[in-house]
């Protein structure tokens, strides 16, 4: 194990962690990492966003959708995300992970290194995801075009003790954000 690191930036010691936003498809975890990486960065932090579609086809190209493909998915993400976080970066990973033993995972080893992690459930209601339908998921499944979609006929282990739950529906953007960079400053992260 290492000790928890501060890593050195100029003359400012730098606290990194990984912020994981989990939810459905179309939850808008992706659109809350984007807003908060703008608030960051402005803030003068080191971030990197870890996009679950960018990871499956440069680091996990290759993985189908099993139970197991999605468990190694999403421990190379927090791998990946450990090995920023503790050099420095705040790590934004807006990735489903369907699996709590995934997500769980992922927690311990960021703890068995000493770096910090804060989990996020963006818990927009699957009627609100399948309006969103970013990505034209829930109209291929709801034609019968694909099937093991998360929260509709694939599982999706809410998390039971997220660090902080978003109920995007009920809040802008920019409020989601927010609310998560408030939870970044008490814990000395922002």
């Amino acid at each position: 194990m290492r000790a928890a690191r501060m890593t050195t930036v100029g003359d400012e010691n730098v606290t990194g962690a990984t912020i994981w936003l989990t939810g459905l498809p179309s939850a808008g975890k992706t659109t809350i990492a984007y807003e908060l990486a703008g608030r960051l960065r402005a803030e003068g932090h080191r971030v990197e966003l870890l996009d679950g579609d960018e990871i499956r086809e440069f680091l996990s190209a290759g993985l189908g959708f099993s139970r197991e493909d999605r468990h190694t998915n999403v421990q190379r993400i927090g791998f990946v995300a450990e090995l920023l976080a503790s050099n420095g970066v705040k790590v934004l990973v807006p990735v489903i992970a369907p699996y709590a033993d995934s997500r769980e995972a992922v927690r311990k080893r960021h703890q068995q290194e000493g770096t910090p992690y804060v989990e996020v459930h963006v818990a927009t209601p699957v009627e609100v995801c399948s309006v969103r339908d970013v990505k034209g998921l829930y109209a291929k499944q709801a034609a019968g075009e694909i099937s093991g979609l998360t929260g509709v006929d694939d599982p999706y282990e809410e998390p039971e003790n997220p660090d902080l739950r978003i109920e995007s529906q009920n809040q802008t953007v920019q409020e989601s954000a927010a609310a998560l960079h408030a939870l970044l400053t008490e814990r000395g992260l922002a």
